[in-house]
């Protein structure tokens, strides 16, 4: 059955830093995320955060934010994790992506392997007003557990 939505399509300018870079690319017709690819081998020891170079430098259009997620694959099969990953519209230098093996086994990401995915997203930039008071609400302060535990 055809899709009934109309995407709207965002151009994302791409440069390879490197000639063996991979461009990132979508795993399947309107995924959300796109797939970031190791430039090199990556060893990560049990318990330790790794650099995996990309390769890559994208131009995100003013108004927008990429944000850097967990690929489910690594994240479940290898206990791979993505730490950080807000990408500002102005920056211009290669993704690095910042994982962390939190199985305690020792993890090899290959040369080609998709470690990450990104969500291109639009955004509000907010001014802030410091004030003496803010609205109150059901929730209020409550944190976790607020709704119950049942």
């Amino acid at each position: 059955m055809a899709s009934s939505v109309a995407w709207k399509i965002m151009i994302l300018k791409v440069k390879k830093l490197h000639k063996d870079a991979k461009l990132p690319t979508h795993g399947h017709p309107g995924d959300a995320g796109m797939d970031f690819y190791a430039m090199e081998n990556v060893v990560f020891p049990p318990g330790k955060q790794m650099h995996v170079r990309t390769g890559v430098a994208i131009e995100i259009p003013e108004g927008y934010v990429g944000l850097v997620w967990d690929k489910s694959s690594i994240a479940f099969n290898l206990g791979l994790k993505i730490m950080g990953g807000v990408i500002d519209a102005g920056y211009r230098g290669e993704l690095i992506m910042n994982l962390l093996n939190i199985s305690d086994k020792e993890v090899i990401i290959e040369k080609g392997h998709k470690v990450a995915q990104m969500i291109i997203q639009k955004f509000e930039h907010c001014e802030i007003l410091e004030t003496d008071k803010i609205s109150e609400t059901v929730r209020d302060i409550g944190r976790e557990g607020s709704t119950g535990h049942k």
